[in-house]
């Protein structure tokens, strides 16, 4: 039987995208994809858009967030809701807490920018963002190549806005904890996201596996963006030991700018529990 081509991680202009959800959707489509989850930065305002788009066209489609958690020393770590109830109130005032401290974060990363000779970052970041609450480092980053400070979007990161690099500042988001009650608590399913892409030793990333299982989280993204094979055999493995759902994720944003175009990964591996099998 031909493995099912899902994409469970992706984002559209109500968060970082620069696609609206209507686009991803039809995008999604024309990629070939069958099951598609929108999963907004902290945010459900796309998923009735999308939702519609989906049913207009005959996607078959799975409701879902990316929540921003902060875990150990400083490090940002984003967890998948997928299935979740868009209405439940408790995950909607959770994400209206994580989104109400991203305006203060962007302030502080454009005055640490400024001092850099990065000028008027904040109003560029916004330009991009369209609105206080959503702006994230994305949209700083599409400023900052605007303005000729990288080649490009994906450099930025590495140039200015990193752990460590200039633009960076710290940021409490919500807990490992809190993000799993609201995502459970709405009916979904907590699935970690692109796992390699944590600055964690081994022994760190296993303590994370670790909460996260306890607290009732059930999957991980096996395939996530451009994963090595190393990465994929290693989250495999993972998978395995833990008893983990695997995932499927292109976390697309958008053309130009994603490493992974919608639909486009390759299949799971064959041993693997998909989580799509827990959804549909």
């Amino acid at each position: 039987m031909k493995p099912l081509n899902a994409d469970l991680h992706c984002h559209s202009t109500v968060s970082d995208g620069l696609l609206t959800p209507a686009e991803v959707v039809r995008r999604a489509h024309g990629n070939g994809v069958e099951l598609l989850a929108l999963t907004d930065h902290d945010e459900l305002g796309g998923l009735d858009e999308a939702r519609a788009t989906a049913d207009e066209i005959g996607l078959r489609f799975v409701d879902g967030v990316e929540v921003s958690i902060s875990w150990g020393d400083d490090q940002t770590v984003h967890i998948v809701g997928l299935g979740v109830d868009p209405a439940d109130p408790a995950l909607r005032q959770g994400l209206q807490q994580v989104r109400s401290g991203r305006d203060a974060r962007a302030g502080r990363m454009a005055a640490e920018l400024d001092k850099v000779g990065i000028h008027g970052a904040y109003q560029g970041a916004l330009r991009h963002a369209g609105n206080p609450a959503l702006v994230s480092r994305s949209h700083f980053a599409r400023y900052i190549a605007e303005q000729g400070h990288a080649r490009d979007v994906k450099s930025v990161f590495d140039y200015w806005l990193a752990k460590g690099k200039p633009g960076y500042v710290e940021h409490a988001w919500a807990t490992l904890g809190d993000a799993l009650n609201w995502i459970i608590g709405a009916g979904g399913i907590a699935v970690i996201a692109h796992p390699g892409r944590y600055r964690m030793s081994k022994a760190e990333r296993q303590e994370l596996f670790i909460a996260f299982k306890d607290l009732g989280g059930r999957g991980i993204e096996v395939l996530s963006g451009p994963a090595k094979d190393e990465e994929v055999r290693e989250f495999s493995r993972i998978a395995r030991e833990f008893g983990f759902l695997a995932s499927r994720a292109s976390d697309f944003h958008g053309p130009g700018e994603s490493w992974m175009d919608l639909g486009k990964l390759p299949d799971l591996p064959d041993d693997m529990t998909p989580v799509w099998s827990q959804l549909v």
